[in-house]
């Protein structure tokens, strides 16, 4: 099937020296995007910038203790972080990126309040050995350049998911900003005051390379500090910041019953095939926790369960996407919503308190399930993630939530941001589709064109040279219905903006279910019948103006094609009126 054939792609483009083009040039006039060779990535591998090479992006072995990344905190309205991206190899042969420190610590958690702004010296120490390839143009040129004009293999930028930033250059900015081996770029990304406080992610989105680089680790989450002001249930709880990320498996066996597409590992600790060893969780017996937790995978679903003793046990969610649950009624307060498992796709993130087992409970395990991607999908497998124990010998610390509820850093209250969405005026209906394309139809294991598509304009592969899909305007409230007539899931990902869930397969949810998510899952379509969908209210009516993109956030999805570019333009001005004289 042409997704198995994808990601045994991959994992030879990690390890071997095969180099497969991702499409053809937008027009003559436009570089070609594409992903880069293994013998790039290998060379990248073996030339380390400053010494940053065999020590960089270290990872635990199977079964350790997790531990949590460094929480680095904003402080008078700001935090400024030195940032390096570096890579090595793994002892399987893997190509590892990373974002580090100066002081060692690998993907920190970047902690800021609504109002803040968060500046990020960015240096890139990925360097290119001699002998590989030149460099391929990425970005557009002429004075949408953003940092470097060109781009290859060693290059980078960051983008801050789900943060309801500006799409500005030096903010979240991610069609053109390139930052190549050697070069140091700032980043200065202001929060608005009206920020959801919860969960959200930093990593690389240079196109053709997205997926490479967050399998090989560059990825580390971001957290708006002050959910307990809009759900005054975790106050004072521990907190638990756990990374599910996802890497090719060694030796690139063919996915398939037992054999996952990807393996997974979580805050970098490896759940490898064919051990499958899960990791340790320590946790205090019987205490309740604040538990955020965050699909970095670039391909891989996830469908979270906690298990005692064979019995699943609730989930009681506090957010999903970075938005409390329950607070779409415009009053800015939260409801938890209890659940057995919880469904996070790739990029989405949920955050929910958990009660640990007792010390008379004799397994206690952090599971995700299968997930059906469809016929022409992964074989995203069910793992042990984590074995949760209360021995002293797996202690860790848990840094807890604030005890009492905390405002912006302005100190100045302020309008929940989707207040009345769900009953504004719908000033557009669009429908968009996910679809894909064997280049070669007569070999269903070749290369897939992969697209999103308004409905009725041309399916076009992504080049950042490609004129806006879709133009509105400032102030505007879209109803989008995003359908999904491939056979493999897709998960819809909008920058810059949330949206709020309106109805399933043409069903209108029920009220308490209409959460505000920026990355959603639209089911494969069965070959017959009607096509999977969901539809969405899209909230253009804060600050944000400019391009941005929308994408599958299957990273080989989105690398091949399936993302399209948005352009929101000001608000007109009101006409003035001359006074009468």
């Amino acid at each position: 099937m042409a997704e198995r054939a994808r990601s045994l792609l991959v994992a030879l483009l990690m390890t071997t020296l095969i180099a497969t083009p991702a499409f053809a040039p937008g027009g003559s006039n436009w570089p070609i995007c594409r992903h880069p060779a293994a013998s790039e990535l290998a060379a990248l591998a073996t030339s380390p910038a400053d010494g940053a090479g065999a020590s960089a992006c270290a990872r635990p072995v199977a079964g350790a203790v997790i531990a949590p990344p460094a929480d680095l905190y904003s402080q008078n309205g700001a935090l400024t972080v030195n940032l390096h991206y570096v890579t090595s190899t793994d002892a399987a042969g893997r190509t590892l990126f990373c974002f580090v420190t100066p002081d060692g610590h690998e993907s920190p958690t970047l902690h800021v309040r609504p109002g803040d702004t968060l500046i990020i010296n960015l240096t890139n120490r990925v360097t290119t050995a001699s002998g590989a390839a030149p460099a391929t143009t990425m970005v557009s040129l002429g004075t949408n350049v953003c940092g470097a004009a060109t781009g290859n293999v060693t290059s980078v930028n960051i983008h801050f998911h789900g943060t309801n930033t500006s799409p500005t250059c030096h903010s979240d900015e991610v069609i053109h900003t390139t930052v190549n081996g050697g070069q140091t770029f700032q980043y200065r990304v202001t929060f608005p005051a009206d920020e959801p406080p919860g969960l959200y992610w930093y990593h690389p989105h240079i196109h053709g390379m997205s997926e490479a680089a967050v399998l090989g680790g560059a990825s580390g989450a971001i957290v708006v500090d002050g959910i307990e002001s809009v759900q005054p249930a975790v106050a004072g709880l521990p907190a638990r910041v756990l990374v599910i990320r996802d890497q090719t498996v060694a030796g690139s066996p063919n996915p398939g019953g037992r054999i996952p597409s990807w393996d997974l590992s979580l805050n970098y600790v490896p759940i490898a095939y064919p051990a499958l060893t899960p990791a340790v969780l320590p946790v205090t017996p019987g205490r309740r926790a604040f538990w955020r937790v965050l699909n970095a995978s670039a391909d891989t679903i996830t469908d979270i369960h906690l298990s005692y003793d064979g019995v699943d046990q609730p989930l009681e969610i506090v957010a999903l996407d970075g938005v409390a649950t329950g607070s779409q009624d415009g009053t800015g307060a939260g409801a938890l919503v209890t659940r057995k498992h919880i469904l996070i796709p790739p990029a989405g993130r949920a955050e929910f308190i958990v009660t640990a087992p007792a010390a008379s409970v004799k397994r206690a395990i952090l599971v995700t399930q299968a997930i059906d991607t469809g016929p022409d999908g992964d074989n995203d497998t069910t793992r042990t993630l984590a074995v949760l124990s209360g021995a002293p010998s797996a202690s860790a610390p848990a840094a807890p939530v604030a005890a009492t509820m905390a405002g912006p850093s302005s100190g100045v209250p302020v309008t929940p941001r989707f207040a009345g969405l769900d009953t504004a005026p719908v000033t557009a209906r669009r429908k968009l589709y996910f679809s894909e394309v064997l280049q070669d139809p007569t070999n269903p294991a070749g290369p897939t064109n992969f697209y999103i598509t308004v409905d009725g304009a041309t399916p076009t592969l992504f080049d950042p040279a490609n004129p806006p899909a879709i133009t509105t305007t400032q102030g505007a409230v879209e109803q989008w219905t995003i359908e999904n007539r491939a056979l493999e899931n897709h998960e819809f990902h909008m920058h810059q903006i949330h949206f709020q869930l309106m109805a399933r397969n043409g069903l209108t949810v029920p009220k308490d279910q209409r959460q505000f998510y920026d990355t959603i899952q639209v089911p494969y379509w069965k070959g017959s019948g009607p096509y999977p969908s969901v539809t969405v209210l899209m909230d253009f009516r804060g600050n944000i103006t400019g391009d941005f993109v929308y994408h599958c956030h299957i990273l080989g999805h989105e690398d091949n094609g399936m993302m399209a570019i948005i352009r929101v333009l000001p608000k007109p001005r009101a006409a003035s009126v001359k006074a009468a004289g």
